[in-house]
């Protein structure tokens, strides 16, 4: 689930909540602010396989480290301006000028290490890509290409990190990727639906093929 770290100093927004917020049982992680909301009910765990799209979700998975992920949302369309609607080829050729450039850039986190891991991550992107055939193809084969669905009761009973995420981990650090440590990797897996975290009392769980708890 998003870390609940927080780095920047933001809270979530007071209720009340716009009317298509309200009345639904959630995932206790994703509080009230409406922008976290939506991401809740429209994004997260939603199984996600377009190669650029997952690109995207591991760079701000990793951006994410440290710091709350309503900072990263949002930053988002910062990140899509700045690292050129997240093109891994164009990426991939960043050199210290666009280092500088992202260095001084107000709309992403301006972390060293962070944008050089980014760098390098579009770099193993493209190395995937021709080795396996699609990025997607090879970070779904760590649950068997179908998403996994839990049964979570409670934010409590679910994993920071799981067998399958340190696999991952290993592997793309083996590439070269950078800030995919198991607990990123596994926040990157839920995010984009290889499993199915939401808990049992959230409306989402069933509605993406979760059986009720």
């Amino acid at each position: 689930m998003p870390s609940q770290a927080d780095g920047s100093g933001l809270r979530p927004a007071s209720p009340p909540y716009p009317t298509e917020f309200q009345a639904r049982e959630r995932c206790a992680w994703c509080g009230s602010d409406p922008l976290y909301l939506a991401y809740h009910d429209h994004e997260w765990g939603v199984p996600l396989h377009d190669d650029r799209r997952l690109f995207e979700m591991l760079v701000l998975e990793g951006a994410q480290a440290g710091l709350n992920w309503l900072t990263i949302l949002r930053k988002r369309e910062g990140y899509r301006r700045a690292f050129d609607g997240f093109d891994p080829e164009r990426i991939a050729r960043y050199d210290d000028r666009d280092i500088a450039r992202l260095l001084a850039d107000p709309g992403i986190v301006r972390n060293r290490l962070k944008i050089a891991a980014a760098i390098r991550n579009a770099q193993g992107f493209l190395t995937i890509q021709e080795r396996h055939g699609g990025f997607g193809t090879f970070l779904w084969r760590y649950v068997d290409s179908v998403p996994k669905q839990n049964g979570w009761r409670s934010l409590a009973e679910v994993p920071a990190r799981t067998p399958e995420a340190e696999a991952m981990s290993r592997d793309l650090k083996r590439l070269g990727f950078g800030f995919v440590g198991p607990t990123i990797c596994y926040a990157f897996m839920q995010a984009t639906g290889m499993v199915n975290d939401h808990t049992t009392d959230c409306f989402r769980h069933p509605e993406l093929g979760g059986q009720a708890g």
